[in-house]
């Protein structure tokens, strides 16, 4: 790619394209027709599976503010619980946020739905999933919506320089925390059916997430929505007795969707 040609890219997709060529890279971005600013999108729009899209997770570190992008394949989800657990993502043991999208353009230059796991504007802790090594050739964003570039699994370890680890969510330890949720949950509820006092749902397992059947995020470990957690303290028991009425809802709508 010619200097020429750099010039008609978007800024970010120069930068990206410039790393590449420098780093001697065999693929510079390709620009689509339309946006792929998700792995379905990405994946349909070059006719490859939805795991070759390596699609970029950024998250936020609590201590420092830090941007933690994990690369995976588009078809996995990243574990939260397994990423903290690496001593050197979290060093003080603590947790990490979610990143808001003036966050994630803050940190990596790039837009969500377009960010590279290369060429970013500030430094950033990164992670390869190991599920990016069952392909040969995997696609990732390249700075824009548009813009795709080519490379394999071992070329994205030389780019970036990090390691390789296992952080992808296990389906079948996810289905028997989110049944031991339930089952908890719905103690509760017995309770307050039997005595008439209005507990909270907390089981101490506070993690937002998006679960298969329900619409809203919600916490991982009592069923609310981020706004019904906020107001749960100064809400009154008619207010939290439609809180718990939902809640039940939604886990009958789990039940019969049967994986998170």
């Amino acid at each position: 790619m010619c200097g020429a040609e750099l010039k008609v890219l978007p800024e970010g997709v120069q930068r990206v394209a410039t790393f590449l060529l420098e780093a001697g890279h065999a693929h510079p971005p390709v620009m689509l027709n339309d946006a792929a600013r998700t792995a379905q999108q990405a994946a349909d729009a070059l006719g490859v599976a939805v795991g070759q899209i390596a699609k970029s997770i950024v998250f936020r570190r609590k201590f420092d503010d830090a941007a933690v992008l994990v690369v995976t394949a588009g078809d996995q989800r990243v574990d939260e619980r397994k990423l903290e657990a690496l001593g050197w993502v979290c060093p003080d043991g603590k947790r990490l946020g979610r990143a808001d999208a003036a966050f994630v353009k803050d940190k990596t230059g790039f837009s969500i739905g377009g960010v590279s796991p290369v060429a970013h504007v500030t430094p950033v802790v990164m992670v390869v999933d190991a599920s990016l090594l069952r392909f040969d050739v995997i696609w990732a964003a390249a700075g824009h919506p548009h813009a795709m570039f080519q490379l394999a699994p071992q070329d994205l370890q030389r780019l970036t320089g990090a390691p390789v680890v296992d952080v992808a969510v296990d389906p079948a330890q996810e289905v028997t925390a989110l049944k031991h949720a339930m089952d908890l949950v719905a103690a509760k509820a017995s309770e307050i059916r039997a005595t008439g006092v209005m507990v909270s749902p907390c089981i101490s397992v506070c993690r937002m997430t998006r679960l298969k059947g329900v619409a809203d995020e919600l916490c991982g470990g009592c069923f609310r929505t981020r706004d019904e957690l906020v107001a749960w303290g100064s809400a009154s028991d008619d207010t939290r007795r439609a809180v718990w009425q939902r809640i039940e809802q939604r886990m009958a709508v789990l039940a019969v969707a049967g994986t998170p």
